[in-house]
């Protein structure tokens, strides 16, 4: 029997700049993900540089941070079976280059860097990330 599973994603600056939320949502909503909870804020430097802080050795670090705290963005916490691996099917390959058609980023992403949607990667990751943007009550049951 399988059980649902919840991931975060994030809709990135650069895709809100581009108007794209209401599309991107609608692609999670034909792939079977119910949306618990979704905002919109802007997060600071240092609440970016906390959130991507697994990345902190790697040489793209500052940019990436810079970039998330560059303007508004979307988060949401979504739920389905298997929704990390559907998620990152959804969003596609890192590289929007890389992407297979009808993937998020093949559609919306312009760079390695500014490829439109963030998606947690591991059940760990997952919990850690829907705690940093959502408190427990905020998540519909």
């Amino acid at each position: 029997m399988k059980t649902l599973q919840r991931t975060l994603t994030i809709v990135k600056p650069d895709a809100v700049r581009k108007h794209a939320i209401g599309d991107i949502i609608e692609q999670f909503e034909k792939n079977g993900f119910q949306i618990l909870c979704m905002k919109m804020l802007e997060i600071s430097k240092h609440q970016a540089e906390q959130f991507y802080a697994v990345h902190a050795s790697k040489p793209f670090f500052s940019s990436l941070t810079d970039f998330m705290s560059s303007g508004p963005i979307v988060a949401l916490a979504l739920e389905k079976e298997d929704a990390i691996a559907d998620l990152r099917k959804l969003m596609g390959a890192t590289n929007p280059a890389n992407a297979e058609e009808g993937t998020i980023r093949k559609k919306w992403a312009t760079s390695i860097e500014n490829n439109a949607i963030h998606g947690s990667d591991a059940d760990d990751t997952a919990r850690f990330e829907l705690s940093f943007f959502f408190a427990g009550y905020e998540l519909a049951q």
